[in-house]
């Protein structure tokens, strides 16, 4: 994968990736932390296994709300989740692909050596997104991801 496509966020995490992976695959605690403050998640319908669907709807602090569809593309418990907006649902093509995501999990010592990667169909999607904030905003999530994963 060239680097012109491709923004990523790495962290260490103080928790178990058990606790991590958990994060993103329960709607309950995903609404808690999945937008960045004042951003909400209001909607959460995941199907987490491969070709399963998910739907997330960000609502800004204006009350705009902004959906999101795709696909999870492969699913392995506890260390690695890909999907991708190419498709909304069952296979069905989505009329722009902007992404696909690679989430790893990895334990290093009962904490958890976070990666998402974020791999964009074009160049002008990458800058795009860096423009709309993704170090900011992604890692503002992380920090939000982390302090709940201490509660549970």
């Amino acid at each position: 994968m060239s680097a012109d496509r491709e923004l990523v966020l790495t962290r260490l995490i103080n928790a178990p990736r058990e606790k991590v992976y958990r994060a993103w695959t329960d709607p309950v605690l995903l609404k808690q932390w999945f937008a960045p403050k004042p951003y909400t998640t209001p909607v959460v319908e995941i199907d987490v296994r491969p070709g399963g669907s998910g739907y997330f709807v960000m609502r800004g602090p204006d009350g705009k709300d902004l959906p999101n569809r795709g696909v999870y593309l492969e699913v392995v418990p506890n260390e690695r989740l890909v999907s991708t907006d190419a498709f909304v649902k069952a296979w069905e093509p989505s009329e722009k692909p902007f992404m696909t995501m690679i989430l790893t999990f990895e334990d290093e010592g009962g904490k958890t050596r976070y990666t998402a990667r974020v791999r964009h169909w074009t160049v002008a999607d990458k800058e795009a997104h860096e423009k709309m904030g993704f170090h900011e905003g992604w890692g503002l999530c992380t920090d939000q991801l982390e302090a709940l994963v201490a509660t549970i």
